[in-house]
């Protein structure tokens, strides 16, 4: 069982990420863990991992944690036994079995006698029978490197797991593996991930927010749900509290007239009956001051009820917030984009496939290339873009405008302001507060203009990336996208999905993601061995 109690963590800076959130996980049970990018869902892994430490709250933990880290080449110096903490009992009991029999080898070695067939064990059951236990990290793919840590914890066999974005870098057919150790595990999980499809494997859902863990009892689809609930009483709330608020701005209004008309004629009578002017000065202030006090006691309603639907709006999701209005492509859709006719490629002398390409494109389809890690996609996709030329084979495209977006999406140039990058786009003379008004529709506020595009995350360099294209006013006839979803948490996931389902030209995507692939609602499928 895992308890958090009040747990906050502060950054070096002094910035506070989560404050007095909790958590509690039974045993057996296997949660996920969401929440937007920059919420502390690492951080909170990391601190249950033993990693970090809490700036406050109580952590009752049953079991010690086998914790899987993501993976950014952190541990590239490190061989696979030192990865997986086992390089002493490994050295231990081969000294054991040279004769080396002493006191210290045995502590170190403990109960640890079938150590090295269960690593042979688990490395062959995440197909990386290949690997020796000396090899460095550092030689290793972002795949392998994942398998790695997950082969740990068939060799610890622990009681709670934690995984941060375990299916990130693995192929199809190693998150097949995935989903089928999470299915048949008996250990508690703690999984912070956005592979959707992972997610409905588990019991239940949390959400993390600044000062709160929300708990929903059920898959991620079933947290989709209940949140859809919350989205259309949301909406009720806010359609309520403008009505409140167009009522009271019309009662002020109509009690200030009446007021205002009532103190007209009372004055004529005043005049007309000749009364004294300091008497008409005094009735006068009181008129005023009456009118004053009306005239605070609706403002002081009216912005309560105004606060009430600002802070309700700041809760509409940036999904709802956001208007993309990418253009449709200029091509007709059915011609003929790209044509390959047994086309391949090689490196060092050996073809990169084992059966020649052949294949077209079409304008206004969207294909997914499938293969496993190593089986030639970006290759293909430099090959489309022409910057690679085919060893063999022909492969002619028509001249149209491309656009490659990589992972990192590094079209966004880390040198510039995020407004110095929208202006880089500006190709229709757009005036500065027109661009600035985009910017705003993608949810970079004033305080975001100035800020270098190096200290923005994925998800608002998608964004970023997303909103140039609107600015060029011309969408391309082509995008290309390579792993897009890889450093996204769900929502950018569902805000990159709902600018490509507006957007009517060609897609070309490589992806794991199989709910992504099937929610921009791809037509076909070039697959490569």
């Amino acid at each position: 069982m895992l308890i958090l109690q009040n747990i906050s963590y502060t950054h070096s800076n002094k910035e506070l990420l989560f404050n007095n959130v909790s958590l509690t996980v039974n045993s057996g049970n296997k949660t996920a863990l969401v929440g937007h990018n920059g919420s502390g869902k690492s951080t909170l892994l990391k601190i249950i991992a033993k990693e970090l430490f809490p700036s406050g709250g109580i952590m009752e933990i049953d079991s010690e944690p086998y914790y899987v880290p993501q993976i950014f080449g952190q541990y590239n110096h490190l061989s696979i036994s030192e990865a997986l903490q086992i390089d002493e009992k490994l050295t231990a009991l081969h000294e054991i079995l040279e004769g080396n029999v002493n006191e210290s080898n045995l502590n170190i070695l403990n109960d640890g006698w079938t150590i090295e067939d269960r690593c042979n064990e688990a490395l062959k059951y995440w197909s990386l029978n290949d690997l020796e236990l000396t090899q460095k990290l550092g030689f290793l793919s972002g795949g392998e490197k994942t398998k790695v840590f997950l082969a740990g914890i068939m060799i610890h066999q622990p009681k709670l797991i934690l995984l941060d974005e375990p299916s990130n870098h693995l192929d199809a057919e190693g998150r097949a593996l995935l989903y089928q150790f999470i299915k048949a595990s008996a250990a508690t999980m703690l999984v912070v991930s956005h592979d959707r499809k992972l997610l409905n494997l588990l019991d239940a859902t949390c959400e993390l927010k600044t000062n709160v863990i929300k708990a929903y009892g059920g898959n991620y689809d079933f947290y989709q749900n209940q949140k859809n609930i919350e989205k259309e009483a949301l909406a009720q709330d806010i359609h309520s509290k403008e009505k409140s608020l167009q009522k009271a701005k019309e009662k002020q209004r109509k009690t200030l007239e009446r007021e205002q008309k009532c103190d007209s004629k009372g004055k004529k009578k005043q005049e007309k009956a000749g009364v004294a002017r300091i008497m008409m000065n005094t009735l006068r202030n009181k008129a005023e001051n009456s009118t004053s006090k009306t005239k605070s006691v609706h403002a002081e309603k009216i912005v309560g009820i105004s606060q009430q639907l600002r802070e309700l709006r700041d809760e509409v999701s940036s999904l709802d917030k956001m208007k993309f209005g990418l253009d449709n492509s200029r091509l007709h859709k059915g011609k003929i984009l790209v044509a390959a006719e047994s086309v391949n490629y090689s490196y060092n002398e050996e073809w990169i496939w084992k059966t020649d390409l052949n294949f077209q494109i079409l304008s206004g389809e969207r294909i997914a290339i499938n293969g496993n890690n190593g089986s030639g996609k970006t290759t293909l996709i430099k090959l489309i873009l022409e910057d690679l030329k085919p060893k063999k084979g022909i492969l002619k495209t028509v001249d149209c405008e491309m656009i490659y977006i990589d992972q990192d999406y590094s079209l966004i140039n880390t040198d510039l302001t995020v407004y110095d990058q929208a202006q880089q786009s500006n190709v229709s003379g757009l005036e500065e507060h027109d661009i600035k008004m985009r910017l705003n529709r993608f949810l970079f506020t004033q305080t975001d203009w100035d800020k270098p595009c190096r200290y923005l995350s994925g998800g608002e360099r998608m964004r970023l990336m997303l909103c140039t294209l609107t600015i060029a006013n011309e969408a391309p006839d082509v995008i290309i996208l390579d792993e897009p979803t890889n450093n996204l948490d769900i929502q950018n996931i569902e805000i990159l999905t709902a600018a490509l389902n507006e957007y009517m030209g060609t897609l070309i995507i490589v992806s794991h993601d199989e709910t992504f692939l099937e929610q921009i609602s791809v037509n076909r499928n070039i697959y490569l061995n």
